[in-house]
């Protein structure tokens, strides 16, 4: 659909402060310039960095700060230009990188385009307004970003007009929100997943510990889409399997790091006491309240291995996971992101696209901490890792490109 110069009414939204970081433009928008080292937020829950914003143009919509359009620093005239809302349910540094990636996705295929970001921070009231802002502006396209906001969208437009794709959300298969991995939804929705399918997760977990006997498992309780998707299954094949799940369980987001730090000692206990530090492992689901805990999972895991279910908690340096088996954010995104460009150009149907999966998993692998606690990584998968940090820390391959001439020795 073609749009005119498509620019959000602010009227449709609450007025206030308009919440945005950066040096104003002339047109009332944060602004950086080619070159610059400047990044950009909105208000406290949206991020964009200065390589990003060397591209893209962040301007206040509404007043308030809790939305915000991005356009194109320059542009061709172009033959159609596409409005894309995308739906934020809460501030994550996930859906800061999914959003750089589709940018950058849009940008290298010259495809003029400009976002309308909405936090609706969950709130049904104000995520149905949005809703209907995209009917009626109108918009070609939503992102529905993150399992909050793709489950929100799913109860609430699945029977609308315009056609959504799914970014940074679990499995929706077992969120019951499609019937399977290889029929369409059938309606104005197209799923991709975070999720990695368990049966494999656990094969590689074997590869890597053969005589796995504990999981410690953290998540928090009130991540609905964690638990069914990533928690619940990996706890049921473990238990087929013989092998022992412990729960560490966060109840309280806001004070995760508190809990994590009182639960995990008496957790691990039983494991220390035993002698089994080396067939254990600790598991970090994608909870963003856990994972970002990552120094003080780390302090309290001692030899016990900790990994997870997102590649980018294996960061450089001490503050990381040992090895991660997963989906990056970047490479869903960039999925989902593709998903949306056949939808656009290729007039493919939202509902006719099976649910987005990469495969294989991204594994991404940093060998101080292997050092530091004698984990020995399979030459495997280091083959197959798509990042990679060497003995000291540092990142020597990424996106499965070599940066550096300094290779790790597995």
């Amino acid at each position: 659909m073609k749009t005119a110069d498509g620019a959000l009414k602010a009227s449709s939204y609450p007025k206030g402060k308009n919440g945005l970081s950066g040096k104003p433009g002339r047109d009332g928008s944060a602004s950086a310039s080619p070159g610059t080292a400047a990044s950009l937020t909105c208000k406290d829950w949206f991020s964009l960095s200065a390589e990003s914003a060397a591209h893209w143009r962040l301007s206040p919509a509404p007043e308030d700060g809790m939305a915000f359009v991005l356009r194109p620093r320059k542009e061709a005239a172009p033959k159609e230009r596409y409005r894309i809302m995308v739906l934020f349910p809460k501030k994550s540094s996930a859906y800061d990188t999914a959003m750089e990636t589709i940018l950058s996705v849009f940008r290298d295929k010259n495809i003029c385009a400009e976002f309308v970001g909405v936090n609706f921070f969950m709130k049904e009231e104000a995520g149905a307004a949005a809703l209907r802002q995209a009917e009626a502006d109108p918009c070609d396209l939503i992102f529905s970003m993150g399992s909050g906001s793709t489950d929100f969208v799913h109860k609430n437009h699945s029977a609308g007009k315009v056609p959504v794709v799914s970014v940074c959300a679990k499995d929706p298969v077992l969120l019951g929100q499609i019937r399977d991995y290889d029929t369409g939804s059938g309606n104005h929705m197209a799923f991709t997943s975070l999720n990695v399918p368990v049966a494999l997760q656990m094969a590689y977990l074997r590869k890597l510990i053969p005589d796995l006997r504990n999981i410690a498992v953290i998540y928090a309780r009130k991540n609905r889409s964690a638990v069914i998707t990533q928690f619940r299954p990996l706890r049921d094949m473990a238990g087929r399997q013989g092998i022992n799940v412990m729960e560490i369980v966060v109840e309280d987001r806001k004070n995760a790091r508190a809990e994590i730090e009182s639960k995990m000692p008496a957790a691990l206990e039983s494991v220390r006491k035993s002698g089994q530090e080396k067939n254990s492992l600790i598991w970090i689901t994608g909870s963003t309240s856990v994972f970002r805990e990552i120094e003080t999972i780390n302090r309290n895991a001692g030899v016990i291995p900790v990994l997870s279910a997102v590649p980018d908690v294996v960061t450089e340096g001490d503050n990381s996971a040992v090895l991660s088996i997963g989906v990056s954010f970047e490479n869903n995104a960039y999925l989902a992101a593709i998903y949306a460009i056949r939808i656009l150009r290729e007039k493919a149907e939202a509902g006719d696209l099976r649910v987005g999966l990469v495969s294989p998993p991204d594994i991404a692998v940093n060998f101080k901490k292997a050092r530091e606690i004698g984990l020995l990584i399979p030459f495997r998968f280091f083959e197959l890792a798509s990042y990679v940090y060497d003995h000291e820390g540092k990142k020597v391959r990424m996106k499965g490109q070599k940066v550096t001439d300094l290779a790790p020795q597995p």
